[in-house]
């Protein structure tokens, strides 16, 4: 019963848009469905070590350090304005770049990976959100068992709602593909993600 009141919560968590939804709708419309699944792929691969770090306590380590946690505020903050300044460049360019025909995967990848991994709110929510659905019964060598299977929901209940949001982006592309459009859309998406990695780095605890 646990685990069903858990992947509800992470339905409603994973519906409100931020850092990886920004990510992964860019990569979509840049470069296809391959891309989005990919940067989901990502994205979840950072989600689930969050998981196994909370699991094992090493979250904990880095929420206690305040250095730490701004060196991992700050490396995000500066990925999401490359990003973003990215983004802006290619929308001002009087030719945007044409999607690739067959799109490279490692790049997207990397990207939902750096930004999880970056993202320090990303690790006190794995150590805040994933310990309140542990049963009361549940003590000593259980617990990181039990957080490590709430972690795979959470991995399981992301991937398929950022699937079924990538499929339905890249089922409007050929809507989205012509070059004004494109255009458009890369200075919004840049606009966001240069305002999510400002937000990161004026954000305190």
């Amino acid at each position: 019963m646990y685990l069903l009141a858990f992947a509800g919560a992470c339905v409603l968590v994973a519906m409100v848009p931020g850092v990886s939804t920004a990510v992964i709708l860019r990569q979509t419309l840049r470069s296809g469905r391959g891309s989005g699944l990919a940067a989901t792929l990502g994205n979840e691969t950072g989600i689930l070590l969050w998981g196994l770090a909370a699991a094992s306590g090493l979250s904990a380590l880095l929420v206690a350090s305040q250095l730490a946690y701004d060196v991992m505020r700050v490396t995000g903050a500066v990925l999401l304005l490359a990003m973003g300044a990215q983004a802006l460049w290619q929308a001002g360019k009087k030719t945007p770049a044409t999607p690739e025909a067959v799109p490279g995967r490692r790049g997207p990848y990397l990207a939902g990976l750096g930004t999880c991994l970056a993202n320090p709110k990303a690790a006190v929510f794995a150590l805040s959100f994933l310990p309140q659905f542990v049963p009361a019964g549940v003590a000593g060598r259980d617990v990181p068992l039990t957080l490590v299977t709430l972690a795979l929901v959470w991995v399981a209940v992301d991937l398929l709602w950022y699937g079924l949001l990538v499929w339905a982006v890249a089922g409007a592309r050929a809507l989205l593909d012509r070059p004004a459009v494109r255009r458009r859309l890369e200075r919004i998406s840049g606009v966001l993600l240069i305002g999510l990695g400002v937000r990161m780095v004026v954000e305190s605890r």
